[in-house]
């Protein structure tokens, strides 16, 4: 997985969700890299990462990933955050490698087997039907949907969705999109997930957009209960917390890891 490396510091390993990038985190990034060493992976064909086989374990797979990430840069223990699909990638690997992981944020939290996906994603995850719609399934998507949801028209906002975009520009884009949101049935994908969330004893911090049109306030609640040390964030933002509010989210962030937070 390609890795951005910003800053100095205590190192915060920053997850994106689905489809975006490691370019979701540059806003909060910029706010954090002069106290932390910002660290943020591009997910198996998302931003500059190449795309691998989904299959059934790739939540696990990638927190043993992220794990050889952490073992090859030298780094005790880290602080972990995680956007929407990237949350359940970030529960993973408190999971699996808790000793490792000294605070958990998860933003958007989509991570549990009762997920939906976004409806105009539903179209292109139907064979035949997919084949057929995603081109204009895609030109909704970036053009409208995207716009719709991110609140904000700030430069680096729209920056921010060109990157997500690239992955998926040119005459085949449409179908390699279709193939990476057929990742895999949520059902089967996040089963796992609640079992796992009363074991996290990390201190944790969950953000919701409370205009968030993706993922259900209920995740968050759901997920706070479960988490024996965690609390909820409802936030004024839609679903890309990241994008819309940096600097509450750098700032909320500072505050969590025991950082000194400027005037």
């Amino acid at each position: 997985m390609h890795l951005l490396s910003r800053g100095s510091g205590y190192p915060v390993l920053f997850i994106h969700g689905m489809p975006t990038s490691s370019h979701l985190w540059s806003g909060i990034i910029d706010r954090m890299r002069d106290r932390f060493t910002c660290l943020a992976v591009d997910l198996p064909g998302l931003g500059k990462s190449p795309r691998i086989p989904y299959g059934p374990k790739q939540l696990q797979l990638l927190a043993e990933q992220i794990e050889q990430i952490r073992i090859a840069h030298n780094i005790q223990k880290w602080h972990v955050v995680g956007h929407d699909a990237g949350s359940a990638v970030a529960v993973h690997y408190a999971y699996h490698f808790q000793e490792r992981v000294d605070h958990l944020v998860l933003l958007s939290p989509a991570m549990f087997p009762d997920l939906k996906p976004f409806h105009l994603f539903r179209l292109i995850r139907t064979p035949v039907i997919g084949e057929l719609l995603a081109p204009l399934v895609s030109a909704i998507f970036w053009n409208v949907a995207m716009r719709l949801a991110l609140q904000t028209r700030r430069p680096e906002s729209v920056a921010a969705v060109r990157d997500f975009r690239a992955p998926f520009s040119g005459l085949l884009g449409s179908w390699r999109l279709m193939s990476v949101v057929r990742f895999g049935d949520p059902a089967e994908l996040l089963a796992a997930v609640p079992e796992m969330l009363p074991h996290l004893q990390v201190p944790t911090l969950i953000f919701h957009g409370a205009h968030d049109k993706a993922v259900p306030e209920l995740f968050a609640m759901r997920a706070s209960a479960l988490i024996p040390e965690s609390k909820v964030l409802v936030v004024d933002s839609g679903h890309f917390i990241p994008l819309s509010n940096p600097e509450m989210v750098a700032k909320e962030l500072l505050l969590f890891f025991g950082a000194p937070v400027p005037a």
